[in-house]
């Protein structure tokens, strides 16, 4: 038995074959047919793009942004950590009692 390997497909091809079915009336199962892919994937691409046609075929250069966005979020959420530990401790130093000699 011959062990299928999994096929990828860029965004311009998807929006090719998308393309076909909108602008050109084409039936989706002719275009399936035409480009060799099942018609549940081009079907669930046409989902895909009717939900969120800007965002539809993210691609990798997507997942690096949303890579580099998570970094930046997370960089920004450690230094809040590290703010509101310092705030922490200097309310616990300012909230202390105060005696006379200390000179505060």
């Amino acid at each position: 038995m011959e062990k299928r390997t999994r096929r990828t497909f860029d965004a311009n091809f998807k929006h090719n074959a998308l393309r076909m079915v909108f602008d050109e009336g084409v039936p989706l199962e002719e275009v399936a047919r035409k480009l060799d892919i099942h018609r549940q994937v081009l079907h669930r691409w046409k989902q895909d793009y009717k939900q969120d046609p800007k965002n539809a075929f993210p691609g990798r250069g997507r997942r690096k942004d949303l890579e580099e966005e998570n970094r930046k979020l997370r960089q920004a959420l450690k230094n809040a950590e590290e703010e509101r530990e310092i705030l922490k401790k200097t309310l616990t130093i300012l909230s202390r009692p105060r005696s006379i000699d200390s000179g505060l």
